[in-house]
């Protein structure tokens, strides 16, 4: 299994009234882990937006076990979940500066193409991609 680490940077506009994380921040962070997971395989969004496609979000899910505040350091893990052809699942953890988990989590994506937003099979659209998310899934 291949697992990405991708710092994240704390910004202090990040917080909420309570000195903490914002909790919808964790989102972003997932889509900044899930974006360098792409590209430490040598594949890029971009490219498949280019394709002709997108890889919408289709389902979330973020369990919270602890609080980050502005100052620490934080850190996004990722890694292919699943990937049966049809949907990719990417796992995420976020954690602090102790490697502490703060937050865990799961984003599942279809591609479609981009002019109609028709789901497409992933190892239709890009074989070599498919096959690697094989090769460094969970």
């Amino acid at each position: 299994m291949f697992i990405s680490t991708k710092e994240i940077q704390l910004l202090y506009a990040d917080t909420d009234m309570m000195g903490v994380i914002y909790h919808a921040n964790y989102l972003k962070w997932f889509e900044l882990g899930r974006t360098q997971l792409i590209e430490d395989l040598g594949f890029s969004y971009v490219g498949m937006e280019e394709a002709g496609y997108f890889a919408p979000v289709y389902d979330v899910n973020c369990t919270y076990k602890k609080a980050i505040r502005y100052g620490e350091r934080a850190f996004v893990h990722t890694w292919v979940e699943l990937n049966d052809g049809l949907k990719t699942v990417y796992g995420y953890s976020i954690v602090n500066g102790n490697d502490e988990v703060c937050a865990e989590g799961k984003t599942t994506h279809i591609v479609v193409k981009k002019d109609n937003f028709r789901p497409v099979q992933f190892k239709k659209a890009f074989p070599e991609w498919f096959k690697k998310y094989e090769e460094v899934k969970k």
